[in-house]
């Protein structure tokens, strides 16, 4: 079977998901089409050794509808030859499409591929295509549906952390993400979005407070209490796990990931595209996996998938240099930390979502390019990145440097 090489990887920053946010004035096609321009020029690449486009968007409707991949080749100026799909799994989509374009390097159906993903959040709100999970009473019941601030409020009852736990995380995130900004970790990823005149609109990751302290988050009120309480959501979380006998709300706007746009893009593929377009290999895509997962407490999936994957991969935690975990919540993270017994110097070691905000479609592949960078860094060899998705599902993805 052939291996899956990961080339290079490319962000945008992330811009503030609201009106007055950077990016608000970019098209999503526009963001995702920034990054295969980057990934072309940096690489001097022929876009017609380019097999597929497969980027993920959660919410693909409206300008982000229509196959935004494809539209974003068009955009970019590449080959007319270049298809593209665009593909759904919520929050884990950008590394669901990493994992499928390895899929089809790995089958020897394709020799170079371009995965990530966008969402541009300011201009199409978070949950606009609708969907049956959350208004379907066939679908809502035996899925114990609740919104999912209320799920991460769950865990944290169900595993002991206290506001103290998430709020405290949540400052470190804040810390390692400036840090990391200060020391330039992400200057040769991130890729400034610029305007048709060619002036930069961000260059910076805008949504980061790193002044935030345990005492400003304390001044936030519980963000899911209202409607835990009087939306019934409560009741649905104790009926599917009595042994938590009331739901403590703790999550907030400063312990949760933050509301923004963005776009990444990561180019995969074996040896002889590789050799083709004359690159070199930076990692490979060593294994990966999926699993659905507990529907009421819906994001401990990366717990799930995790073990699923290793055991697959016949390795252990000890195996793995660096974890790399989506901060949807702060409870997700230490849960998982929890569950694996890591040290948080192997986690999220240059912060995440809650700092930086976590534009859906594009997260995965984001938080794959960021954990390689830093085994480069480091000169460690082996990282895993995962997701926790909604409805309660998990992916997975360990990537090993060459």
């Amino acid at each position: 079977m052939p291996e899956a090489y990961i080339y290079d990887h490319v962000r945008t920053p992330r811009g503030r998901g609201k009106k007055d946010g950077a990016l608000h004035e970019v098209p999503a096609v526009r963001l995702a089409a920034s990054t295969l321009e980057a990934i072309e020029d940096r690489n001097d690449l022929d876009t017609s050794l380019i097999d597929d486009v497969i980027l993920g968007c959660v919410d693909p409707i409206g300008e982000a509808g229509g196959d935004i991949a494809r539209a974003a080749v068009f955009t970019a100026g590449y080959r007319n030859s270049v298809p593209g799909m665009q593909i759904n799994r919520f929050c884990a989509s950008g590394l669901d499409a990493v994992n499928m374009g390895a899929s089809q390097v790995m089958s020897g159906n394709h020799d170079l591929v371009i995965s990530g993903g966008v969402e541009s959040m300011s201009r199409i709100g978070l949950g606009a295509s609708g969907g049956a999970w959350a208004v379907d009473p066939q679908v809502a019941l035996p899925s114990y549906f609740m919104p999912q601030g209320v799920s991460a409020d769950l865990i944290a009852s169900k595993y002991g952390f206290s506001r103290d736990d998430v709020d405290a995380y949540a400052v470190e995130s804040q810390k390692r993400a400036a840090h990391a900004w200060k020391k330039g970790y992400f200057k040769h990823s991130v890729v400034p979005v610029k305007d048709i005149n060619g002036i930069t609109l961000l260059d910076h990751d805008e949504h980061m407070r790193p002044d935030t302290d345990m005492q400003s988050l304390a001044s936030l009120n519980a963000s899911f209490e209202l409607m835990g309480s009087m939306g019934g959501f409560d009741a649905v979380a104790v009926q599917a796990h009595p042994e938590v006998e009331t739901v403590t709300h703790i999550h907030h706007a400063g312990n949760s990931s933050g509301i923004v746009d963005g776009a990444s893009a990561v180019l995969i593929g074996n040896r002889k595209g590789g050799k083709a377009a004359g690159l070199k290999p930076r990692a490979r895509i060593r294994a990966f996996a999926n699993i659905g997962s507990d529907p009421a407490l819906m994001l401990t999936g990366p717990v799930d998938v995790t073990e699923k994957l290793l055991k697959r991969a016949k390795m252990s935690v000890k195996d793995i240099d660096l974890f790399e975990i989506n901060e949807a919540f702060a409870s997700v993270v230490l849960r998982y930390r929890q569950a694996f017994d890591l040290d948080e110097d192997i986690v999220n070691v240059n912060g995440g979502a809650i700092a930086m905000g976590h534009p859906l479609g594009a997260t995965g592949a984001m938080i794959l390019g960021t954990v390689l960078d830093e085994l480069e860094r480091r000169d460690l060899n082996v990282a895993l990145v995962t997701l926790c998705i909604g409805a309660g599902m998990g992916t997975a993805t360990i990537i090993e440097r060459v």
